[in-house]
């Protein structure tokens, strides 16, 4: 892609793809599976979207010393079912078409892991849909060197503007207030999307532009040929760039050192 070129930056569960229960069908099988309580289905649904191991403990009240235990009976339950009950939200696959129409460079920036990311885009034949894919570590349990602390949203944002070159203008689409922070970090406005997990007004006081009800109203919202017209679309680069470089060599081989602030 050249510099001149726009971006959409879109998150994955929630926005893309419906998991329609094989998210936190999974986590309760894991639960089960662990001899763990079982939470109620609104703290399963509070459940998908942040750091996994930090839910768990938060929403489930796993003990800290078994979080590793039940990720791992999770992700064997979500990679065998989960992944399969999943579908695509309706207009997706028409609105990633005309975007690529209208010349958009487009990415993938979700906290699931990244391989687990890319290989849920290809079941659904999107992976080829987008340029670059970002997400959390593999290994859930890593952090960034040196860092202290596991990196979140914002830098996988960051990373994945860096993939597509550091486009002149860009825009996040999500459906988690973690998605509009993490844009809004790196300087880019987010388009929150309502048929995710947020909750009532969970978007708005984020800080989203706006919040749509269908693949066709972000569509509208979106300039045509990119760049032909400003739109929502704000230059991006100093607050990406800035947020690259405090990480220093964090950010690199697919967010190979990155955390488990994965989606699930």
């Amino acid at each position: 892609m050249t510099l001149a070129q726009a971006a959409v930056l879109f998150d994955l569960d929630g926005t893309l793809v419906d998991p329609a229960g094989g998210i936190t069908g999974g986590i309760a099988s894991a639960l089960q599976e662990a001899g763990l309580p079982v939470p109620s289905d609104q703290a399963l649904e509070a459940m998908v979207g942040p750091r996994l191991s930090h839910a768990l403990q938060e929403f489930a009240g796993v003990p800290a010393h078994r979080v590793e235990e039940v990720i791992g009976l999770y992700r064997r339950h979500y990679r065998s079912t989960g992944m399969a009950a999943s579908r695509v939200y309706p207009g997706i696959r028409d609105l990633l078409v005309e975007l690529r129409a209208r010349g958009y460079a487009l990415a993938v920036a979700t906290q699931k892991p990244r391989t687990l990311a890319r290989d849920l885009l290809a079941q659904h034949g999107l992976l080829e849909s987008f340029d670059a894919v970002q997400g959390s570590s593999d290994d859930e349990t890593a952090q960034a060197p040196g860092q202290g602390v596991p990196l979140g949203k914002q830098q996988i944002i960051a990373a994945a503007l860096q993939d597509l070159g550091a486009p002149a203008s860009a825009v996040m689409v999500g459906d988690r207030y973690q998605d509009v922070e993490g844009a809004l970090a790196n300087g880019l406005p987010c388009i929150g999307v309502a048929w995710g997990f947020a909750v009532e007004d969970e978007l708005e006081n984020a800080g989203a532009v706006s919040v749509v009800e269908s693949a066709e109203e972000l569509l509208s919202g979106l300039p045509g040929p990119a760049g032909a017209q400003p739109g929502v679309l704000r230059p991006a680069g100093r607050e990406a760039v800035a947020t690259v470089a405090a990480v220093g060599g964090a950010v690199v081989d697919g967010a190979a050192e990155e955390e488990d602030h994965g989606r699930i």
